[in-house]
């Protein structure tokens, strides 16, 4: 599977994001210092201030605010990532070790905490209260998103409505805030291409959630978290879900024992995995990933033809097809 590639202008706006970014986030306090150079170090693709750059450069130009936009939508991601690390005990983050592994759980929420105070202080000093507005709503909305995760987790009862609920909120919100950030920023937008924007950025964080639930099943730690980690913590994801929805009720019960019993024996896990994929859940949420990819391509044509648009197009197909 090859990477995502954008357009020379794209990745010249997110050279000069880095050296925003680094410039920003520089200190003299010893040990932010150091956890902050070493996010730097191991950072991923930067998906999300891409996606910001794409929604300015979609409707109109990049501007200052456009960059502004990039700085508190990537510190907000970045927070998120450190403290979903804490909650969920994860010592891996994109094949390097957490911050809560590397420096415990306290300093780790902190650090978060540290970020999300930059990226809203930013906010205020330069007075972008639009921007404020969009990435507090954000925040607000995967804080429930997670939370309602955690709740079906413990009853073992989901639906698919509340599985796209969950997902839309914790992980396509923050795709949605990217982009239509990013849009804000290029200057007056009419409503109808603004909405067009959030709905493309919805769909394509939908997919994205759904092809990293696949790999739950299908990979191993590559992507940065333990094999098998949704079912280990209860989660019932679509693929799970879906093979539950074909198995008759003595099969349900089984498999949910497993879920509560399973103390992490791999035997167990493996036991789960496999009904997974002889009652097609891996198949069933591919299909419905190819869905929500196909709707997200569709709503881009509709835009003029333009690098951004190509490169969005791009970055959707990557989403489909990444294996990490």
């Amino acid at each position: 599977m090859k990477e995502f590639k954008v357009s020379p202008i794209i990745q010249s706006d997110l050279q000069a994001f880095d050296e925003l970014f680094s410039k920003e986030l520089s200190t003299k306090a010893s040990i932010l210092k150091v956890i902050t150079n070493y996010i730097l170090k191991t950072k991923g693709k930067q998906l999300r201030p891409i996606l910001v750059f794409l929604g300015a450069r979609l409707v109109g130009e990049v501007t200052k605010s456009t960059f502004s936009a990039a700085y508190m939508i990537e510190l907000m991601h970045t927070a998120t990532l450190i403290h979903d690390d804490v909650v969920d005990n994860s010592m891996k983050r994109r094949g390097f070790f957490s911050i809560n592994a590397m420096w415990k759980n306290k300093i780790a929420v902190l650090i978060g905490d540290y970020y999300l105070a930059k990226g809203l202080l930013h906010a205020v000093e330069n007075k972008e209260y639009k921007l404020l507005e969009i990435v507090a709503v954000a925040v607000k909305e995967m804080s429930e998103g997670e939370l309602l995760q955690i709740e079906k987790a413990r009853s073992l009862k989901n639906s698919e409505e509340i599985y796209f609920e969950i997902i839309r909120k914790k992980t396509a919100t923050l795709f949605v805030a990217a982009m239509s950030a990013g849009a804000a920023s290029s200057g007056e937008v009419a409503d109808e291409s603004f909405k067009k924007i959030q709905k493309i950025a919805e769909l394509l964080g939908i997919a994205f959630q759904i092809k990293d639930d696949l790999l739950d099943y299908t990979q191993s730690s590559i992507i940065g978290k333990p094999t098998w980690n949704d079912i280990k913590e209860q989660k019932i994801t679509l693929p799970l879900m879906y093979a539950l929805s074909q198995a008759s009720a003595n099969e349900q019960k089984h498999i949910k024992s497993l879920l509560k019993t399973h103390a992490n024996k791999t035997h167990k896990l493996k036991e789960i995995v496999d009904f997974v994929v002889a009652k097609g859940g891996i198949a069933y949420a591919q299909e419905k990933m190819d869905e929500f990819c196909s709707q997200s391509i569709e709503l881009c044509m509709s835009f003029p033809s333009n690098e951004a648009q190509s490169s969005i197009i791009e970055i959707i197909k990557y989403v489909s097809s990444r294996n990490k």
